[in-house]
């Protein structure tokens, strides 16, 4: 007989996942009767495994030949702990281990425990919310652009259908200085188009002025592009967005800024204040300088066009943060709903939580959201333990851990077990209400777009023939059925569902540039384009796939089914790789595709899916 604990069952363990401070939580764990036991103890370690507690279980009856042992705790400090049990048997002592979210007697894993603040929630108001990601020079175009501020050289393409300049220049670089003119008022002229989408919160790439189109190299924090508009621009969309109930999010980039900003200056473009080549720069000590060379500076990832800021210099942090009318300030009071922090692994935990508690002080109701590619309950950046949620840093991620589990199991890659896995796991982790808030993505201006990924047969060894690749009509449809199911679990999964512009039309590409072509509006696949916008609809309608619970019910043979659970609502959605054939007693189908279902009885093919709700 084996030793039973599961760590995401209530029999063994309450509450599921993270524990508030203070908050009482009751451990269980059978081990069979003919061990002999003495003692059985739940040993708790902090993050760097130093015991803390070891908390000796009291022992109660149990049934089929198991002795139950529980205990009760509380945890007064926020942070990451782990947990395993240590048994005393005879003249014997041995250790019960997690293994695959398993107890074992081998191995030394660990089960993982997150404590977060008393008072720490996340903005109602965007939890379990429809999103949509916009890269603003390639969505729409309203008016002509003001190009007399525009930093040169730069390129306007005189086509919307013209492919992303992706060849470098003579010099081996791929400026991204081509422009095709996409702008605020575009954004706002297709409001009525994202609000019958079902979108609910828009995420823009930045929009403040730089040299680049993707304008990740800030030229000025304080001023739009003037390709996107002007600051009159900026207030129009937040009212409008307000007034349809939406929200806006806007991207931040302070790990660095460009080479041309009017803080760096490195070609004297602005004046006489910039900081490179002038010591007595307002803005030098926001930049870290090579002492033993003039020229020399410390720059992201190498990239010299980026040099890196002193994120905790005191006047950078002024400028930013902490100022009357800082950065954050400005554009909150504008009208912004919170924002987006670019590579936050690069972002000093102190300069996070200086962020998150004066975006909170100006606005309780925005949002702060962190770029984090990994698990961010226990990341690990620069050798430094990550503090976002035990700290009060971010009230959500991107979740990029759902965006490769969902595409690995539609591609059949990863199993049915292996999904849930990975969902289960961020469930976990992650604090409840930041968990209902994190950014669930198929694809971003960082990927590939979701249709190339699931529908291309190869990858094409040179950039010209990625550029001219587009899926054959074979292909397509394998890309179209593959998406619809990825999107469904993208949609019923928990956080907030995000859109990248296009990939509701069947818009495809690979990496960038080439994920970052203007939005197709002559060609649009308007039979996908209304799947989802029926996904959106579910995902408003149903308070469970808002901010209800999730379990897994079953995961074998390509099959998972999840139950989620809010007030008195629950949901069953099952998703299928392989023929499935199970009856439901007392639901009713929300939605199905590839399958059939007769009194009470489910039939899925491949790729087939459906939710159900408890009558």
């Amino acid at each position: 007989m084996e030793i039973l604990f599961d760590s995401r069952q209530k029999k063994y363990k309450t509450p599921f996942g993270c524990l508030r401070q203070g908050e009482p939580c009751s451990i269980m764990i059978q081990i069979p009767s003919d061990h002999h036991i003495q003692a059985v103890s739940l040993c708790l370690e902090d993050d760097m495994g130093n015991l803390l507690n070891k908390i000796l279980l009291q022992q109660d009856a149990g049934e089929h030949g198991y002795l139950n042992y529980r205990g009760r705790f509380k945890l007064e400090e926020c942070g990451l702990y782990y947990y395993y049990f240590e048994v005393q048997a005879g003249w014997e002592t041995f250790f019960v281990w997690k293994h695959e979210d398993k107890p074992a007697l081998t191995g030394n894993g660990k089960w993982q425990m997150t404590c977060f603040a008393r008072g720490y929630d996340t903005p109602q108001g965007f939890q379990g919310k429809v999103m949509y990601q916009i890269f603003p020079d390639r969505f729409f175009q309203k008016g002509t652009c003001d190009t007399s501020g525009k930093l040169k050289p730069f390129v306007m393409h005189q086509s919307t259908d013209e492919t992303p300049v992706y060849r470098p220049d003579e010099k081996g670089i791929v400026q991204n200085n081509d422009f095709f003119g996409g702008n605020l008022q575009g954004i706002m002229e297709k409001l009525p188009y994202l609000e019958e989408l079902g979108v609910q919160v828009l995420y823009l790439n930045p929009i403040f002025s730089a040299y680049s189109n993707h304008r990740y190299d800030t030229c000025d924090y304080k001023a739009i592009d003037p390709l996107l508009g002007t600051e009159e621009d900026f207030c129009a969309l937040c009212e409008a967005v307000h007034k349809r109930g939406m929200k806006l999010l806007l991207d931040g980039v302070f790990s660095h800024t460009g080479e041309r900003s009017i803080y760096f200056d490195k070609y004297r473009e602005h004046g006489t204040e910039g900081a490179y080549g002038n010591p007595d720069s307002p803005y030098r000590s926001w930049f870290q300088f090579d002492p033993k060379d003039p020229n020399g500076y410390h720059s992201w990832w190498g990239i010299n066009t980026l040099p890196c800021t002193e994120e905790l210099d005191p006047g950078f942090l002024d400028y930013i943060i902490e100022g009357e009318d800082s950065v954050v300030a400005h554009w909150l009071r504008l009208g912004a709903d919170g924002f987006r922090l670019d590579v936050a692994d690069e972002l000093p935990d102190e300069f996070i939580a200086r962020l998150h508690r004066r975006v909170k002080e100006l606005n309780p109701n925005a949002l702060v959201l962190g770029e984090v590619w990994e698990d961010a309950s226990y990341k690990i950046s620069y050798s430094v333990r990550r503090k976002y949620f035990t700290n009060q840093e971010l009230d959500a991620t991107m979740n990029y851990p759902y965006k490769d589990a969902v595409i690995g199991y539609v591609k059949g890659e990863q199993s049915s077990g292996q999904l849930a896995q990975t969902v289960m796991s961020i469930a976990e982790n992650y604090p409840k209400p930041v968990l209902d808030c994190v950014m669930n993505s198929l694809s971003t201006h960082d990927t590939m777009r979701i249709l190339t990924v699931l529908g291309a047969n190869q990858y094409p060894q040179s950039k010209e023939e990625r550029a001219n690749y587009r899926l054959s009509a074979e292909e397509y449809q394998k890309a179209v059925q593959r998406l619809k199911l990825a999107g469904f679990l993208q949609f019923m999964l928990p956080g907030c569902p995000c859109i990248y512009y296009g990939d509701e039309i069947g818009m495809q590409g690979f990496e960038d540039p080439l994920n970052r072509a203007f939005f197709d509006w002559e060609h649009q696949d308007k039979e996908l384009q209304r799947y989802f916008r029926e996904l959106a609809r579910l995902k408003k309608q149903h308070t469970a796939l808002q901010t209800g619970t999730i379990q897994v019910l079953a995961d074998r043979n390509g099959v998972v089914c999840f139950q989620r659970e809010a007030l008195a609502e629950k949901l069953v959605f099952i998703t299928c790789m392989n023929d499935h054939y199970e009856c439901f007693t007392n639901y009713s189908i929300e939605m199905m595709a590839g399958g059939e279902w007769e009194d009470g009885c489910l039939r899925l093919s491949k790729y087939g899916f459906a939710l159900l709700r408890a009558r």
